[in-house]
């Protein structure tokens, strides 16, 4: 059984389809890195977003409900979900988001220097600075430059009424506590590998939250494979309760929740995003589960048809 190294990917819910991916391609310069249907429901979107590849670590995926009514963050609940940008591009970042008439506030915690800011369904985004050494690679169609491109995920924050059961099951995760700032508690296995840091604010007054569009709907851990992640099934089933491994194409998964609530994922880093079409054309196409196939051009119908905008850099950008 392997180490959780950190953050496989965050799932969230949006309503606009097309708002939701201009915003993460042209406002914070993700890759669209797949477009499929919610395996659950294949009448609407799943969207992936992340680095050029759709590495583990740098995956925001997304079930886009047109009709979803907003959400309320509350306890047991995701807060905030922060990516990671490379040292010295803060001021970078605040004039992107100053330019494009963007609200957003700046603090610091643990150290670090914290853009915080929403996207158009109301989810709380950070942007914070940090030297990582195994750093996603910039997207291809992204003007935002490489040398201030996020690198992936930084960490979670999750909302609990207490901190002790979370950390009893982070700790069979093997996350250790590492520090307090306030009332927030950082947890983080051991290594430096993307979306390691999961901090827990502690409010024991904090109301109960509706989930909703702007609502993180679950996060994951990262599993090396398959025979990794039933190892950990089993260690987890003693204490929780654990699904049976679920088949998502890209990556096989395990649901259960913490003890305050939040839905945690364990989900296989293999076989990954490039199986089922080029590193040139990643998240171009609509790929369903082929057991959808025979129901594509239903499916089809059914899904509100969507604009891809691509940057494409001059040659004196790319020499830049």
């Amino acid at each position: 059984m392997h180490l959780i190294a950190g953050l496989h990917h965050v799932t969230a819910i949006a309503s606009n389809p097309q708002r939701n991916l201009d915003f993460y391609t042209e406002v914070l310069g993700l890759r669209f890195v797949k477009k499929t249907v919610n395996f659950d429901d294949p009448g609407t979107y799943h969207f992936y977003f992340g680095d050029d590849t759709g590495a583990p670590g740098t995956i925001l995926t997304f079930f886009p409900w047109p009709h979803a009514k907003k959400g309320t963050v509350g306890v047991g609940e995701v807060l905030a979900t922060a990516f990671s940008i490379p040292t010295g591009s803060f001021a970078y970042w605040t004039g992107r988001l100053r330019s494009l008439n963007l609200t957003y506030n700046e603090s610091t915690r643990f150290g670090a220097q914290v853009i915080g800011l929403a996207d158009p369904d109301g989810m709380r985004l950070e942007l914070i600075e940090h030297a990582e050494t195994h750093a996603g690679s910039a997207p291809r169609y992204s003007d935002v430059p490489p040398a201030s491109a996020i690198q992936g995920f930084y960490g979670v924050t999750l909302l609990e009424r207490r901190v002790e059961p979370t950390a009893a099951l982070l700790g069979v995760m093997k996350l250790k506590e590492l520090a307090h700032d306030g009332d927030y508690v950082r947890f983080a296995p051991a290594g430096d590998a993307l979306g390691r840091y999961v901090d827990v604010l502690v409010n024991p007054k904090a109301q109960p939250g509706r989930q909703g569009a702007g609502s993180v709907h679950h996060i994951a851990f990262r599993n090396t494979d398959d025979a990794d992640q039933l190892a950990w099934h089993a260690t987890l089933a003693a204490i929780v309760g654990v699904t049976p491994v679920q088949e998502r194409t890209y990556f096989r998964s395990i649901y259960f929740r913490e003890p305050g609530g939040v839905l945690f994922e364990m989900a296989t880093n293999t076989p990954g995003f490039l199986i089922d079409e080029p590193i040139e054309s990643l998240g171009e196409a609509l790929r369903i589960p082929e057991w959808y196939e025979p129901q594509r051009h239903i499916i089809e119908a059914q899904l509100l048809p969507l604009t891809l905008h691509k940057f494409s850099p001059t040659l004196q950008e790319v020499e830049q």
